[in-house]
């Protein structure tokens, strides 16, 4: 099974294209102890709560800087996590924004493939194909790859916005992954920019390759998920291969809902950002 098969299949076994986003803020989290337990507990119990109610997201994506900050502490942690959301079958993606010349890209896609066992990883691409290709080779073994191409924060625009030949530099990234694309090569297009989102799956769809989306920027950013889906209904996108991506809204929704049970809030907010998307 390659990795479009993969985000297709779990679309159609979880009835969403959710991705949570694992991103431990230990000021956040409601318990008390060492670090490594903290963050395991808080997310295992999460995990637990997805299981009970049988509401499952169609993958998880950790961002490796927020155990990264916890030195070796987030990094164990960050081990036990990926271990049991994989057992569970759920698409561990992560968010590591990746990517150097030739040789370091092929030790740090080793590290993220197979030291790590993650199923995609997120990557820069200004440095060019070569610092790419190391990833999309591992395409072909069933793994993906998310290529940044429009991405969701306020300072996107001052490189992403250039003109090159009177055509935006993301629109010029979208013209490169799909020229790189092996079967699970896809983009990172933040949800803040509907407009911009909307152009750059036309482009996909129309090339007759199936690049798969991850949209980081609902909730928190400000992105809405029912713009998103708009967007891509619109470009006749296959929703079955889109990841929305919601980190702190999933995480920490035990404060909007005044709870002390942040399981079963992280479950609530789950649901409630599936019933935004609707029917797919």
């Amino acid at each position: 099974m390659n990795y479009i098969e993969l985000l297709k299949a779990k679309t159609l076994e979880t009835k969403s294209i959710v991705c949570v986003g694992l991103d431990p803020i230990l000021e956040k989290i409601p318990l008390h102890g060492n670090t490594r337990e903290i963050i395991v507990k808080f997310y295992l119990d999460i995990l637990h709560a997805f299981l009970k109610e049988d509401v499952l997201p169609s993958a998880v994506k950790p961002n490796i800087a927020f155990y990264e900050q916890y030195g070796f502490d987030g990094l164990y942690a960050l081990q036990e996590i990926v271990k049991a959301y994989k057992e569970k079958g759920i698409i561990v993606i992560v968010d590591a924004k990746r990517a150097d010349i030739g040789n370091t890209s092929n030790a740090y896609a080793k590290a993220m493939y197979d030291f790590w066992n993650f199923d995609a990883v997120t990557l820069a691409p200004y440095m060019g194909q070569d610092s790419i290709k190391p990833f999309i080779d591992y395409c072909k073994k069933g793994r993906g790859v998310y290529i940044l191409n429009r991405t969701s924060n306020p300072g996107a625009r001052d490189i992403q916005d250039l003109k090159v030949d009177g055509v935006p530099v993301y629109i010029k990234t979208a013209e490169k992954i799909i020229e790189w694309a092996q079967p699970g090569t896809g983009a990172v297009v933040g949800a803040t920019y509907p407009e911009d989102l909307e152009k750059i799956s036309k482009l996909f769809v129309n090339s007759g390759k199936e690049i798969p989306l991850l949209i980081p920027g609902v909730g928190a950013q400000s992105g809405k998920a029912k713009e998103v889906v708009d967007a891509l209904k619109r470009a006749k996108m296959d929703l079955s291969i889109v990841r929305i991506n919601s980190s702190s809204g999933i995480n920490y929704a035990y404060t909007k809902y005044a709870t002390t049970d942040y399981a079963s809030a992280a479950v609530r907010a789950l649901k409630e950002l599936n019933e935004e998307i609707g029917i797919l």
